[in-house]
């Protein structure tokens, strides 16, 4: 089997009992030990994360986390992280810590006959969306690809790597908080076939010929499992803190949608 989730958002100010939350996560992995060849982790697997050039003693709330993945790498288990929007800041210390293959861009992979479409999706939009979107959404883009563009400046990076940790992370971690409210108290749901960016983006893909038989992406918090007229799929894996769904690809090329109930095993989402 090879398994796909996202978003755990692990060290979230807004997210109560941290570490029941960590540990949920870890369960979930060892479950999908069981039969896994490979898992990916599409992103937003932290709240905020960031690699200063002083010793930063915090990530120590990891350890449970980052040990468990290195017990999966140990045991043949191919694993992968996608930084996402909130945890891009790695310079090699999270490939270090995990033993996983860190990736920063999406990624196109081939398995079982399958072709899929891997990313976290944050930034990722069809090409006509200046003219495509109304003002309105335009303009709530175009602020989202300029903060993307802020926070992937090499000389901003070098600026913030140079701060205590102390203070980095009280500005990072407050500022996800803030995120993850908002959310929780005006949750965005599913858009609908012709609005969702996503969704459009892979629509495009296909269009252009760029054709896969799966989408997979996290970044929404809206667990998705949609298929195109072409024939591919887009799927929006949900998150591991609210929703706990996740994906897997058995060895026939078929892609189900699952939800993690510790109390139960895990079961097919509906």
């Amino acid at each position: 089997m090879i398994y796909f989730l996202s978003d755990a958002h692990l060290g979230s100010l807004a997210i109560e009992r941290g570490w029941a939350h960590q540990k949920k996560l870890i369960d979930l992995l060892e479950e999908m030990s069981k039969d896994a060849v490979s898992i990916y982790m599409l992103g937003d697997m932290f709240d905020f994360w960031m690699e200063y050039y002083i010793h930063d003693k915090s990530k120590r709330q990891y350890h449970p986390f980052c040990k468990e993945l290195r017990k999966l790498a140990k045991k043949g288990i191919h694993v992968h992280i996608f930084t996402g929007n909130h945890d891009m800041w790695t310079f090699g210390g999270l490939a270090k810590l995990t033993g996983a293959e860190v990736h920063y861009t999406p990624v196109t992979i081939n398995r079982y006959g399958k072709s899929l479409y891997l990313a976290h999706g944050d930034g990722l939009l069809p090409s006509d969306w200046e003219t495509y979107y109304p003002s309105r959404i335009r303009k709530k883009i175009k602020h989202f690809i300029f903060l993307k563009k802020l926070f992937q400046s090499e000389t901003l990076q070098f600026l913030f790597r140079l701060l205590p940790p102390a203070w980095g992370n009280k500005f990072g971690y407050n500022w996800a908080k803030r995120s993850r409210l908002k959310e929780l108290a005006n949750p965005c749901p599913y858009k609908g076939e012709h609005k969702e960016e996503l969704v459009l983006f892979a629509k495009d893909q296909e269009k252009q010929g760029n054709h896969r038989d799966y989408y997979v992406f996290g970044h929404r918090h809206i667990d998705l499992d949609l298929q195109l007229e072409t024939g591919a799929r887009v799927v929006i894996l949900g998150d591991c803190f609210k929703l706990w769904t996740y994906a897997k690809l058995d060895k026939h090329g078929h892609l189900t949608m699952h939800t993690y109930e510790p109390e139960t095993g895990t079961t097919e989402s509906v």
